[in-house]
């Protein structure tokens, strides 16, 4: 049996939001459009796919938006750009950004420009990190949260400081928000008044939202036109996005509005683990509805562990599972979505606790 046959067996979920069937997921897309009487788009041009993509626009205070088919080209494009505009190829990374860590060396490969890493792997990269770096930037690229290191934030204060040293020094600021929504409960602002003094932003349509696939990304007029323009070059002008755009908002309201209540559940979570020191988490306190959890075994215990309880109690701990700096050590990824926030919580003390004695075991 297979992982994610294992998975699909399970009743009850730690991580994310309840996986629809494909047949539930076309049933509710086919009624949603039903009851809107949605008509396809034609490359892009269309009611739906455009009143939502200025729908994404104003939420993040950008002036357009254009939708684009995967994320990686979303970024690639916005980066190139920006590089092209202010006359520097050089970008500035942190070591665990998606572009360095999942993408294949596709900027280095397709010369679109060339990464510069900042800041510590395992911290946010701070304003000083970025003010030592002798050379004319083009671009500097701000994950917010930053996935790989448990969905760590600069604080408020550093993001504005930041902010104005960019705008300051002409350089072209990017957000890497393929999770930005989930931010906004910890910092207590919109994602209006995160994304404001970025000169681009890159939200997902898939990963907190739900949808199928899919991004959007935003800026000024003549950037997403120009954006436009690559994507074509690159590949990217599917004849209909419709699907994408219906099974991302269909639900893309409900999902920003349990946003709250995810980062609730995650506060919760993390003071239920403090019974449970064999759990460890990072960071140390929440910074948006995600986490990591440090485990004193391997990463193939650690998967053993996951394995066995899934088939002898039916239930899913995580997903996948990271090797650590410590030998005998290892970290796995929490998402705090619909599953965790519907568990009641003596139930899920129940699952850390058996999840914690098959650590000692």
């Amino acid at each position: 049996m297979t992982d994610a046959e294992l998975k699909q067996r399970c009743r009850q979920h730690l991580p994310g939001h309840r996986a629809l069937t494909p047949a539930e997921l076309f049933a509710a897309m086919g009624d949603w459009c039903q009851a809107r009487d949605i008509a396809h788009d034609v490359y892009g041009s269309g009611t739906l796919i455009q009143d939502f993509e200025q729908k994404v626009a104003r939420l993040l205070g950008q002036d357009a938006a254009v939708f684009c088919i995967t994320g990686t080209m979303t970024q690639a494009t916005a980066l190139r750009i920006a590089c092209a505009e202010r006359g520097s190829k050089l970008v500035a990374l942190h070591p665990s950004s998606h572009i360095l860590k999942h993408e294949r060396g596709n900027h280095q490969l397709f010369d679109h420009f060339h990464a510069l890493q900042i800041g510590d792997p395992h911290r946010p990269w701070t304003l000083d990190e970025l003010k030592a770096i002798p050379d004319q930037l083009g671009a500097v690229s701000l994950e917010l949260p930053a996935r790989e290191i448990g969905g760590q934030c600069p604080s408020w204060d550093e993001l504005a400081e930041i902010k104005a040293y960019c705008r300051d020094q002409g350089i072209h600021l990017h957000m890497d928000g393929a999770r930005l929504w989930e931010t906004a409960a910890a910092y207590g602002r919109s994602a209006g008044e995160i994304a404001a003094g970025f000169d681009s932003v890159y939200v997902s349509l898939y990963k907190g939202i739900g949808g199928m696939g899919g991004a959007v990304l935003a800026g000024s007029a003549a950037f997403v036109a120009k954006a436009q323009e690559w994507f074509k070059r690159q590949g990217g002008n599917v004849y209909q996005r419709t699907p994408y755009v219906v099974a991302a908002a269909m639900q893309f309201d409900a999902r920003l509005a349990a946003m709250p209540d995810y980062f609730k559940r995650t506060q919760w979570l993390y003071e239920t683990l403090r019974d449970y020191p064999l759990l460890t988490p990072n960071p140390a306190q929440p910074h948006a509805n995600m986490l990591h959890l440090h485990l004193p075994v391997s990463r193939e215990r650690a998967l053993e562990i996951r394995n066995q309880i899934a088939e002898q109690h039916s239930i899913w701990l995580f997903n996948g599972a990271n090797h650590a700096a410590l030998p005998g050590r290892c970290s796995v990824e929490l998402y705090i979505g619909d599953n965790l926030l519907h568990l009641p919580d003596q139930r899920v003390r129940e699952i850390l606790a058996l999840w914690s004695d098959a650590l000692t075991n």
